[in-house]
Formats: C-alpha cells, sequence, structure tokens
C-alpha cells in the first residue's frame, strides 16, 4: 500500500480582496497541517479571485498574486500545495495550478481549455496553453518548469486537469497515455440548479475511466456578485466517491479530507482491460520532485450526504440556500447595514422579503450570533426576529389603485417576519406629477388616452421613498423584478426596478409561485414554514396600477406565465424561431386555441426585442439557472434589432 492523506478544500474568496484571500488560504493550511495531510488542492484562481474580470489584464494583479504565492510557501513544510494563480509570461497571461512541495515551487500547470461560453469570459483575459507544450518560467531569478506538465514524486504521479479541462470531449488527451496516479481539478465551478450532479458524475468518471484518485476543489459563496458557486469539493478513487463536502454553506473554508491508497489505482489499472499501459517516454513533460509522501494510516471514510439534498423538495431547497448564501456574502462584502425593500403585497416583494428573513436563520445556525454580528459589522442582537427587524425594512406605498388586500399582505407578511415596516401614502406625489404634466401640455391625462403613463408615474412614484429610506439606513435597496417579466420588460424603468440588487430576477414566476406556496406549507429542512404566505399566495398576480373597475392581472396584461416562461425557454434558451416555437406550444399547452398561442408568441417576440434596454439596465442579480436572461453574463442581444418582423409576418 501506498497511503496518502489528501484533502481539498472550498473557499469563499473575493476578487482582489488580497488580504482576506491570503488569510483564508493560511487558515487552510493551518488546518491541514494539523490533521496531518500532505496532499492538498486549492481551488481555481484562488488567490485573486475568479471574477476579476478586466482587472486581470493590468500588471498589478499578476504581480501582487505572486507576492501572495511567495508569502504562502514557507507554510508548505511537509506537504504538497496546489495553488491557482494568473501567471504572466512572454506577452500572456496564462490561468495555472502551481504546484508547491514543502516550501519550494515545483512547477506551473498551465489551463488548456479555457471557459468561454455561458457566463464565461475567460478567452478574453487568458491565453489557453497548447497541450505537448512545455517551457520554462523564468521569475525573479528563479526558473520553473511550465505548462503542459505532471509531476513525479519518487513514483506517485500527479497530473491535473484545470476546471474546463475535464468538461471537454477528449479529456484525457492531456496525459497523452501517461498513467497518473492522483489527477488534481481544481475549479472554480459556478451554481445552478442540478449543475453539481453533473459534477459529481465528471469527477466519479474521471476517477472511473483513469483508475486515478481523483481530487476536485472548487469556489464557494457569492465571490464577485452576480455567480453563486457552491463549493461541493470531491475526493474518488476508482469509481467510487471517498468523501465530499456539504454544498452552499456559510463558511469561509471548507476541508474535506480522506485517505487514499496509490497502489489500489495501479492495481486497477493492470486489473482493467481497456486501459492502455504507459509505454510513452514521458520527456519534458515530467517534473521529478525530491519528495516523498509520509506514509499515512489508512482510515475507512464514508461520503456524507445533507438530507435537504436527497429531499422530494430539492429544487425548493437548493434555491434556498443559494440566494441566501448570496444575499449574505453580498451585505457584507458591499459593507451595506442592511436590506430595503418596497412591498406590494404580491408574490415578488413577499419572496424577496422571505429570502431575507430565511438569510438571518441560516446565518445564525451556522455561524452563530457574535460571528454574524463580526462578518456584518454590527452588535449582535438578541433575536433572529430582531436582526430581520434590523437587516429589512419594508414599505407599502398605497395609490388610490391599491387595495385592502395588498395592504393586509405586505403588513401581514413584513409582521410574520419581524421586518420594520412603513405605510406610506403616494397618491400626492403621483396627483402633483399628473398636474404638472397636464398643465405643461394643456390637456387634462385621460385613462383612454394615457394608459400607459398613468400607470407608469405610480410606479415611479413609489422609488424616491424606498430610496429614502436606504439611505438613511446605509443599506441595499432591493428590485422586485422576476425573469418572467424581464424577459418582456413587464416592468417599469425607475419605478419597480429601483434598487441596487435583485435577488429573484434569475428565477421564472411559475416557480416563484410554486416555492411561495411550499414555503407556506412545508418550508426548508430544519426551518419552520411561513402561513402568513397564504394571503399572498390566494391572490391572482397584478400590478394594481389601473383603477380598481379595470380588473388589471399580469397575465391578462402578458399571457398565463407558464406559456410565457415556455416561449422564454424556446426563443431566448434554444434560439428557436417564432414558427417553431408555435409549434412546440401547440404540442405543450392543448387546451389553449392555436389563435391563442399565436398571439402569445407574437406578443413575446415583439416585446422581447422592444425592451433589451431594459434588460441593460435591471440592477445585478444572481445566477441560478443556465440560460439565464442576464445581459452580462449569459445571454446578450441587440439593444435595436429588426424585431423578428418578417418572422412573425410567416406565422
Amino acid at each position: 500500500m501506498i497511503p496518502i492523506k489528501a484533502a481539498t478544500a472550498s473557499l469563499n474568496q473575493t476578487p482582489l480582496d488580497w488580504a482576506g484571500n491570503q488569510s483564508r488560504i493560511e487558515e487552510v493550511l493551518r488546518k491541514a497541517r494539523a490533521e496531518e495531510v500532505s496532499l492538498l488542492l486549492l481551488p481555481e484562481l484562488c488567490i485573486t479571485g475568479y471574477g476579476c474580470e478586466d482587472a486581470f489584464l493590468g500588471t498589478d494583479v499578476a504581480a501582487r498574486a505572486w507576492s501572495m504565492l511567495m508569502a504562502l510557501v514557507p507554510q508548505t513544510k511537509g506537504m504538497v500545495v496546489s495553488i491557482g494563480l494568473p501567471v504572466r509570461r512572454r506577452g500572456g497571461l496564462y490561468n495555472t495550478a502551481c504546484l508547491v512541495a514543502d516550501q519550494r515551487i515545483r512547477g506551473f500547470a498551465a489551463k488548456e481549455h479555457l471557459a468561454g461560453e455561458g457566463l464565461h469570459y475567460e478567452p478574453r483575459w487568458f491565453k489557453s496553453w497548447p497541450n505537448h507544450k512545455v517551457v520554462t518560467l523564468e521569475h525573479e531569478g528563479q526558473s520553473y518548469p511550465f505548462g503542459d506538465v505532471f509531476f513525479d514524486f519518487e513514483g506517485v504521479r500527479i497530473g491535473f486537469e484545470i476546471c474546463e479541462d475535464a468538461w471537454v470531449a477528449q479529456r484525457r488527451g492531456a496525459f497523452d497515455g501517461h498513467a497518473m496516479d492522483i489527477i488534481l481539478n481544481p475549479s472554480a465551478s459556478h451554481f445552478a440548479f442540478g449543475k453539481h450532479e453533473v459534477r459529481e458524475r465528471l469527477v466519479l468518471e474521471g476517477s472511473r475511466s483513469m483508475a486515478v484518485t481523483y481530487l476536485y476543489a472548487n469556489l464557494l459563496g457569492n465571490e464577485a456578485g452576480r455567480v453563486i458557486y457552491d463549493g461541493g469539493c470531491y475526493i474518488a478513487q476508482n469509481g467510487k466517491m471517498l468523501a465530499g463536502s456539504p454544498r452552499l454553506t456559510f463558511d469561509d473554508w471548507v476541508l474535506t479530507t480522506a485517505t487514499v491508497d496509490v497502489d489500489a489505482s495501479r492495481t486497477e489499472q493492470v486489473r482493467t482491460t481497456s486501459f492502455e499501459a504507459d509505454s510513452t517516454d514521458p520527456g519534458e513533460k515530467r517534473v521529478t520532485v525530491d519528495f516523498a509522501f509520509p506514509k499515512a494510516k489508512m482510515q475507512r471514510t464514508t461520503p456524507s450526504v445533507a438530507p435537504w439534498e436527497t429531499s422530494k423538495s430539492h429544487k425548493e431547497e437548493e434555491f434556498v440556500r443559494a440566494i441566501t448564501l448570496a444575499l449574505f456574502d453580498y451585505l457584507r462584502k458591499s459593507h451595506s447595514r442592511g436590506f430595503v425593500l418596497s412591498i406590494s403585497g404580491g408574490a415578488d416583494s413577499a419572496a424577496a422579503a422571505c429570502l431575507v428573513a430565511l438569510m438571518v436563520d441560516r446565518a445564525l445556525a451556522a455561524l452563530g450570533n457574535d460571528v454574524v454580528a463580526r462578518k456584518l459589522g454590527c452588535e449582535p442582537q438578541p433575536s433572529a426576529r430582531q436582526w430581520v427587524s434590523k437587516l429589512l425594512c419594508c414599505a407599502y406605498q398605497r395609490t388610490d389603485n391599491s387595495t385592502e388586500v395588498t395592504r393586509d399582505a405586505a403588513a401581514g407578511i413584513a409582521n410574520a417576519l419581524g421586518a420594520t415596516f412603513y405605510l406610506l401614502d403616494v397618491q400626492k406625489i403621483v396627483d402633483d406629477y399628473v398636474s404638472l404634466i397636464s398643465e405643461a401640455t394643456g390637456r387634462t391625462l385621460t385613462w383612454e388616452d394615457d394608459d400607459i403613463t398613468l400607470q407608469n408615474i405610480q410606479a415611479r412614484a413609489r422609488a424616491p421613498s424606498v430610496w429614502m429610506l436606504a439611505n438613511l439606513r446605509g443599506a441595499l435597496l432591493l428590485s422586485t423584478s422576476n425573469r418572467s417579466e424581464a424577459a418582456v420588460g413587464y416592468a417599469t424603468m425607475d419605478g419597480d426596478t429601483a434598487g441596487g440588487l435583485s435577488p429573484i430576477a434569475g428565477i421564472d414566476k411559475a416557480f416563484l409561485r410554486h416555492w411561495l406556496r411550499w414555503l407556506e406549507t412545508e418550508g426548508p429542512m430544519d426551518m419552520e414554514p411561513i402561513p402568513e404566505l397564504r394571503a399572498i399566495n390566494e391572490q391572482t398576480p397584478t400590478a394594481e396600477l389601473r383603477p380598481k373597475d379595470k380588473h388589471q392581472t399580469d397575465e391578462e396584461d402578458l399571457m398565463p406565465y407558464p406559456v410565457l416562461d415556455f416561449i422564454e425557454r424556446l426563443a431566448i434558451g434554444d434560439k428557436l424561431p417564432p414558427a417553431d416555437c408555435l409549434a412546440m406550444l401547440q404540442s405543450e399547452f392543448t387546451d389553449y386555441d392555436e389563435e391563442a398561442l399565436r398571439t402569445w408568441v407574437k406578443r413575446f417576440f415583439r416585446l422581447w426585442s422592444r425592451n433589451q434596454w431594459k434588460r441593460e439596465r435591471y440592477a445585478p442579480s444572481f445566477h441560478v439557472d443556465d440560460k439565464n436572461l442576464d445581459p452580462k453574463t449569459w445571454c446578450r442581444f441587440p439593444i435595436l434589432s429588426g424585431g423578428f418582423e418578417r418572422e412573425l409576418s410567416e406565422l
């Protein structure tokens, strides 16, 4: 046997937070040493943070990253540690994993396949390293092997797949037949619903097909504002999961350990008929390292899975944990002192309020009162309700078109959560604006002639008050647009879109309403349901911007939300033209006649094209579903276009 104590670590880093990032890495190094770990894998670009974006292009980021690496190297006595950082070399910037062994840099593996789709833009900053290429990196008078390398520790061979390198079709091409004992995968793999299952399969399949020990490390938390990382570190061998870390936790870092037997993988390589024996000359690819792994004590490991991971309400649970973690990180990293919300008594604002309260519950349960206070830079609070009161301020802003139903629902949910609540009457402000423009134009505005104008001024008249509350409290103003409304621009710019953060803009209305019903009756595991949501869930969604006798509803203005969401996924996610969308709708929604479906397809494409400028101005949102609508991460579309006029005319 050749037993090695191995570990992977998830880290909640922040781009360009030099002191904080270094401190968290040092804490992991100390913990790993205390647990007698001899091989430690840290996530991709953990020194700088993954989300530095165009800051990567400047000289200072790479220089400071190198300085931090030099400060970390002396803290690796007796260990082999992989540390991710950007490295400049001869006109190129490369995404690398530096392998440090016993206080000495032994070389750099450079990423070959750059992530350039979806929300990833690595080719904008980094250059891809060519396969088979090994060169020398010269830095500050020292020379290091650099490129497509693997490391030989007195017979124990360690190779790299850096994140995207494991997602491509020809993933074994990186090793060219050189049999590895251990593969390290430092990653920055973002959260999306169900993605962890794919990620876990990649790890298991990599360990099985290559008959190796496979270590996978990932970032954790809301690193840079939009993207959430769920952690999820794994250690697998020969197709069997040995250890895995919990996901979506509030920790600064999580260390996951297992003792692996290198000989077990070698036996599997010999046993497996399809495994191609290594008959190659490694040449320059092999970096020989004069370090022997200390012999570890073999221990049986059993991967643990959090109960919520196997819940029948898995997506609902995952949504809670992803958004509450993102809100907490956004709050503390922005140094804000809480959230302000214009609460309407409808589903969207109620969901945002509930998510803040759930954030408080999760943070207190995970970290404790004192740690939450320290992270948020304030005094501890006596109870969860008082934390919510401190961190969440809600204002219901009535006009003549508001109803007692929504007012009572808004007050009821705010009081149930413990939020600070204000009842504001903005009708006089609306009247003053209408009178101002009527006098200026010389005509009286009417609902028959000026419907949109009179609707929008009500929404816009509400924005200054909540901005004032946000300023008074030093808080973030939350916008409440959801994904379905964002797709068609069903929102008033500078009205209900006002805010610095839009926590639910990544989720569609149909799921959001389903989630609120679940939250009312069941609730997340280890947390209480919120029965006061019944007053929200019983309502038909409405903007309440037209007079009451108009009986305005969102779906009358637009179309049924399930239809809208279905078209959006076909048209924007799958890039299908209107005719194909209509054909798919006729198959999926047989309760509606063809003419209604045709009308809704035309409405969607026209509203989508007409309202691209709105998408560019929405507050930042959280990425929770691949193929989302955020123009700064996944979905690019011209602000000005032909509007699908020819395609729609063919319907």
